[in-house]
């Protein structure tokens, strides 16, 4: 027999998504371009770091956490990238006798130093019972601080082809950055649907305390968790970098509130133990979708931003709400 579509129920849970694509078609159906092979391009490359960002967010908020110092280290990889991927003959050069650092080198050493931060979270949050809040909000400061004077507030450019090549460069017509956030976006289906780990994530969500009895290794999963979550913020902070074709101190500034917003708008519960990569896609999309869409209806900057905030308090008071009606 066929499961009747409960279409109350569908709207009740799907009404911030409904509306957004609502305002989606209403722009392009009104204005030029907006459905333009160019235009969906430009938003897959948009869109690209960001879900790369909302997969490191969504495992935290899964085990009822989350990563309040995941934009700043966004913006410490940018600026690690930069430093290291400067052209031999940029007046600016920021090392000024480095060679040309090898791509891949580059992006491990990113990955390897917001691992450390990632690390640190994870032991904060497991070990020292430090609410996840508070910890990644305490981390927050310190990886500002720490691009401070690394970078010595210095606004970067110059970069080398080869790396903002990675930003521009397309493979039988598909964006490079959309095909590396594809593969990471299968490997992180995989991980959460078909490993231990996955598994272990969702209990912890569900009920912390039968997880531990059940012999799921908590503090070990959370440290797991919070180091993914570090190497996809460098990953996605060595890409942006490539993008802009530059850095400084303040990229990734609030790139955590869009990611927790978009999880919560894809499915992702604050409230832990739900949560699908397809649902985190989706609404990294549709978070796209809508500040795309404000820019071609010619809505002022100053007013995006209280639309952005807006939606995020809807999607998490609508998520709460949820989560009240199933007590």
């Amino acid at each position: 027999m066929t499961k009747k579509v409960d279409i109350k129920k569908l709207i009740a849970d799907n009404g911030i998504i409904i509306v957004l694509l609502l305002l989606v078609l209403v722009t392009g159906l009104t204005r030029d371009n907006f459905f333009s092979l160019n235009n969906l391009s430009n938003i897959s490359v948009n869109t690209a770091a960001r879900v790369i960002i909302a997969f490191g967010v969504s495992g935290c908020l899964i085990t009822k956490g989350t990563d309040l110092s995941a934009g700043r280290q966004v913006g410490l990889s940018a600026c690690i990238a930069g430093t290291l991927l400067q052209t031999a003959d940029y007046s600016g050069k920021f090392f000024p006798n480095l060679g040309d650092v090898p791509i891949p080198l580059v992006l491990l050493i990113c990955i390897g130093v917001c691992c450390i931060f990632g690390l640190i979270n994870g032991i904060v949050i497991s070990y020292l019972n430090v609410p996840a809040f508070i910890g990644t909000l305490g981390m927050q400061l310190m990886v500002y601080g720490i691009c401070l004077v690394y970078s010595k507030a210095t606004p970067l450019g110059g970069y080398r082809r080869d790396y903002t090549g990675i930003a521009t460069g397309k493979f039988l017509g598909i964006p490079y950055m959309f095909i590396i956030a594809f593969v990471i976006g299968l490997i992180m289906w995989f991980v959460y649907n078909y490993t231990r780990h996955g598994k272990y994530m969702y209990a912890i969500g569900g009920n912390e305390a039968a997880a531990e009895v059940s012999g799921v290794n908590v503090k070990k999963t959370k440290i797991i968790i919070y180091m993914t979550a570090a190497g996809l913020y460098a990953i996605a902070g060595f890409l942006l970098g490539a993008k802009s074709g530059g850095a400084s101190v303040n990229m990734g500034l609030s790139y955590e509130l869009e990611a927790i917003a978009a999880c919560t708008i894809g499915g992702v519960s604050v409230n832990g133990g739900i949560g699908r990569i397809s649902g985190v896609v989706i609404g990294v999309l549709v978070f796209e979708l809508l500040k795309s869409s404000m820019q071609f209806l010619g809505i002022p900057t100053d007013y995006q931003y209280i639309v952005q905030g807006f939606v995020i308090i809807v999607a998490i008071a609508l998520d709460i709400r949820k989560y009240i009606a199933k007590k």
